[in-house]
C-alpha cells in the first residue's frame, strides 16, 4: 500500500460524492420551478443512498469482480457484499475497500445525472425502482466492459489496444445521456411550457461545486498521487474554463446576451467533454476540446428540444451525452487511442444503453406509475409527492 496514493483517493472519493451532494442537487434544483425544487433534492439524495447499498450488494461485483468464463461480459457475483475484502486487501497500491468507495461515487452520480431529463413530472417510486435496475443492469456491466477487464478493454474484441476512457466519457456520460434521452421521449413533455430557472444562484453554486468535485472525478481516476493525476486536474480545469467562455460567446452571438446559467452550463459541457480524455491529453488539447464543447453542446440543446421536440428538461443528453461522446472521439483524433476501438465502443455501449433503458422503463412502469397525474404536476411535486415546500412565503 502506498500512503500518498491512499490519501489522495480518500480525498478524491469525498470530492466525487460532493459532486452529487450537494453539487448536482443544487445545479438541477435551481433550474426547475420553485414548486419542484425539493423533489429534485429528494431524488438526488435518495438515489445516492440507494446506489450505495446496491453497489455493496452486487454492483461492485458485477463491475469489478472476476466473472470467470463470462468475464468478457460481467464480473459475476463473487464479490457481493465485498466478500473476501478486508482492510488489508489491496487494489494496486490502495486498499480495495477504498477503490470500492471511489467507484461507488461514480455509481451514484451516473443515475443521478439522468434526473435532469425527467424532473417536474415523474413518479418518485418509479425513479427509485428504475435507478436501481438501471445501475445494476446497465451501468455496472458497461463499467466492467471498459474498466473491469471486460470485452471493450485491452485484449478484448478490439485486440490488444482496447477502448480508452479515462474517467467515464462512455461509462458515465454516454450511458447517462442516452438513458436520459430515451426516458424523456417515453415520458413525454411537461404540460406547461418551460420557464426560466427559479433560482439561478443555486445553478451557479451547484455548477461551481461540480467543477471542484470534478478534480476528484478525473484526477482520482489515475488511482495514484503522481504527475498523471496532476495533469488530469490541469486539463480538466482548462477545458471547463474554455468551454464556459465559448458557450457565453456563442450565446451572445446567437441571442444577443450571455447568461450566467448559460456560462455555467458551458462549464459542465467542458467538464463532461474532457472526462474521457483527461488522462491522455495535455493543456493545448484540453483547450481545443473545451473550445469546441462550448459551441457543440449548446447547438445540441437546440437540436434536441427544437428540431426533435424531446423535453430532455435540463439538457442531460446535449451536455453530458454529446460531451462524453465528443471527448471519447477526440482521444483518437489526438492519437491516444484507436478510432476503431473508440467508435466501436461508443456504438456497442450506445445500442446496449438505449435497448436496456427502454426495457427497464417498461418493466419499472409496470410496477410503479411512470408519470404523476396532471393535477399533481400542476401542484408541483414538492407538495404532491413529499408534502413539503422549499419556501414558506407566509413568513
Amino acid at each position: 500500500m502506498n500512503g500518498a496514493d491512499t490519501a489522495w483517493i480518500i480525498v478524491a472519493t469525498a470530492l466525487v460524492l460532493f459532486m452529487t451532494l450537494p453539487g448536482l442537487a443544487l445545479f438541477y434544483g435551481g433550474l426547475v420551478r420553485a414548486r419542484n425544487v425539493l423533489s429534485v433534492f429528494m431524488q438526488c439524495i435518495s438515489i445516492a443512498c440507494l446506489m450505495s447499498v446496491l453497489w455493496l450488494v452486487a454492483g461492485y461485483s458485477i463491475a469489478f469482480g472476476d466473472g470467470g468464463a463470462a468475464n468478457a461480459y460481467w464480473g459475476g457475483l463473487g464479490k457481493m457484499f465485498l466478500a473476501g475484502v478486508d482492510a488489508d486487501t489491496l487494489f494496486g497500491t490502495i486498499p480495495e475497500a477504498l477503490f470500492f468507495g471511489f467507484q461507488m461515487t461514480f455509481a451514484i452520480i451516473t443515475p443521478a445525472l439522468i434526473v435532469g431529463a425527467y424532473v417536474e413530472r415523474i413518479g418518485f417510486g418509479f425513479v427509485m425502482l428504475f435507478s436501481a435496475l438501471w445501475m445494476l443492469l446497465c451501468y455496472a456491466p458497461v463499467a466492467h466492459w471498459v474498466w473491469g477487464g471486460g470485452m471493450l478493454a485491452d485484449g478484448g474484441i478490439f485486440g490488444e489496444t482496447g477502448v480508452r476512457d479515462f474517467a467515464g466519457g462512455i461509462v458515465v456520460h454516454e450511458t447517462a445521456g442516452l438513458a436520459a434521452l430515451v426516458i424523456a421521449f417515453m415520458l413525454g413533455a411537461r404540460k406547461e411550457k418551460a420557464r426560466p430557472p427559479h433560482n439561478p444562484g443555486y445553478v451557479m453554486l451547484g455548477a461551481s461545486m461540480l467543477w471542484v468535485g470534478w478534480f476528484g472525478f478525473n484526477g482520482g481516476s489515475q488511482l495514484a498521487a503522481d504527475g498523471g493525476a496532476a495533469m488530469a486536474l490541469v486539463v480538466t480545469h482548462i477545458s471547463a474554463a474554455t468551454a464556459s467562455l465559448t458557450w457565453a460567446m456563442w450565446e451572445k452571438f446567437r441571442h444577443g446576451k450571455s447568461s450566467m446559467v448559460g456560462l455555467v452550463t458551458g462549464t459542465i459541457a467542458g467538464l463532461a467533454s474532457i472526462t474521457p480524455a483527461s488522462g491522455f491529453v495535455g493543456p493545448v488539447e484540453a483547450l481545443i476540446i473545451g473550445a469546441v464543447a462550448g459551441v457543440l453542446c449548446q447547438e445540441a440543446c437546440s437540436l434536441i428540444k427544437g428540431a426533435l421536440g424531446i423535453d430532455d428538461t435540463l439538457d442531460v443528453f446535449a451536455v453530458h451525452g454529446v460531451g462524453g461522446i465528443f471527448g471519447t472521439i477526440m482521444i483518437a483524433v489526438f492519437g491516444a487511442g484507436a478510432f476503431v476501438a473508440q467508435l466501436g465502443s461508443l456504438a456497442i455501449v450506445g445500442v446496449f444503453t438505449v435497448v436496456m433503458t427502454f426495457v427497464l422503463v417498461k418493466v419499472a412502469g409496470a410496477v410503479m406509475p411512470l408519470r404523476v397525474s396532471e393535477d399533481d404536476e400542476t401542484m408541483g411535486l414538492d407538495i404532491s409527492a413529499h408534502g413539503e415546500r422549499a419556501y414558506d412565503h407566509s413568513s
